[in-house]
Order: structure tokens, then C-alpha cells, then sequence
């Protein structure tokens, strides 16, 4: 799991811990009398009362949240159902006398590397996604704002991923990069 996914899902359930935890507080609180007897219903006449009067735009509001809420969770199912291999090792080849594996982080470290080799990358991230047999590559790279972008796209498809299907040894390898444009850091200069 890459970093980015790994800090999402800390701050997720993060989130829905701390709204429990308070939901769980309230409910208590009220058991405990907070708010007058806890022998009243909560669902009073006035509750009631909002309901039927903003009936049913409520209901289709009900619904819409519910659906956002579903839809979220949906995602973050599937991207916990993505297999990468980032920790474990890439199968080169298979033979009756054996399997030639190499480091998944060492590769993903090696193409993050290669694209970094451009001068107008400024930094450059790699995993490897897929099963160990059919290898996928996602690149996340952050590129010098004022350099043309073709010269990017000009490494990476002659230099980065032939150099990624060599490693690999297959004629195809799927891979997909995410370039982020910032300024060059400026240049520090030495006052001797």
C-alpha cells in the first residue's frame, strides 16, 4: 500500500473514530440524565414535527447523503482490494528448474530512479501494482513547471519505460504516471 493510500485510510478511520467516539459520548451523557430525564423519548414531538413539516425534501436529503456515504465506502473497498507488490518480488521468469524473482521496492526504486535521470524531474515515486507474474507500474512524478512537458513525455517513452520493460524482460508492462507541475527550487548560491 503506497504511501498516500496508507495516510488516507489513517485519516479516514480516524475520522469516523472520533465521530463515534462523540456519538457514543452524546448517548451516554443523555443516559446519564445531561439533558433532563433519561426516561424522554428522544424522537420527541418536536423532532417529529421537523420531519413532517420539511417532508419529503428531507427524505430525498436522507437519501443523497446516504448515497455519498455509500459511494465512499465503495471506494475505499476497492482500493483496499488493490493488490500491489510492493513488498514482495516480481517472478522474471519461470522454468522447470526454477523462478527468477527480483525485489519488488528495489525495482520500483530503480524506474523511480531512471525517471529522475531527467533534468526537468524534480522528484519522481514508483510502485509496482498487479500480481507478481503480470507487473504494473505507477509513477507519481513531479516536473519543473517552466520545461515543456513533451521533453517529459520524450524520456519517459524512450529512456524510463524501455529501460523498466528491459529490467523486467517483457515486451509490454502497463504503466501510468501521475505528473504534478511545480517551480524549480532556485539555485543556492556559495558566498565564499
Amino acid at each position: 500500500m503506497n504511501r498516500k493510500t496508507s495516510r488516507g485510510n489513517r485519516w479516514g478511520l480516524a475520522l469516523v473514530g472520533l465521530a463515534l467516539v462523540v456519538l457514543g459520548g452524546l448517548a451516554l451523557a443523555r443516559g446519564l440524565g445531561a439533558w433532563g430525564s433519561a426516561r424522554t423519548p428522544i424522537v420527541d414531538d418536536g423532532v417529529r414535527g421537523f420531519f413532517t413539516r420539511n417532508s419529503p425534501g428531507i427524505w430525498w436529503l436522507v437519501a443523497l447523503v446516504s448515497i455519498a456515504l455509500a459511494l465512499l465506502a465503495l471506494r475505499w473497498l476497492f482500493v483496499q482490494g488493490r493488490s500491489e507488490i510492493s513488498h514482495g518480488a516480481v517472478q522474471l521468469e519461470r522454468s522447470p528448474t526454477g523462478i527468477t524473482e527480483v525485489s519488488a521496492p528495489g525495482m520500483a526504486h530503480a524506474i523511480a530512479a531512471d525517471v529522475e535521470s531527467s533534468p526537468i524531474v524534480l522528484r519522481a515515486d514508483a510502485d509496482l501494482v498487479g500480481s507478481p507474474s503480470r507487473p504494473e507500474v505507477r509513477l507519481r512524478v513531479v516536473a519543473d513547471e517552466s520545461a515543456p512537458i513533451g521533453e517529459l513525455s520524450r524520456h519517459l517513452s524512450t529512456v524510463a519505460l524501455p529501460h523498466m520493460r528491459d529490467a523486467l524482460d517483457r515486451d509490454h508492462v502497463p504503466a501510468m504516471a501521475r505528473v504534478s507541475l511545480e517551480p524549480s527550487p532556485a539555485p543556492h548560491r556559495v558566498v565564499r
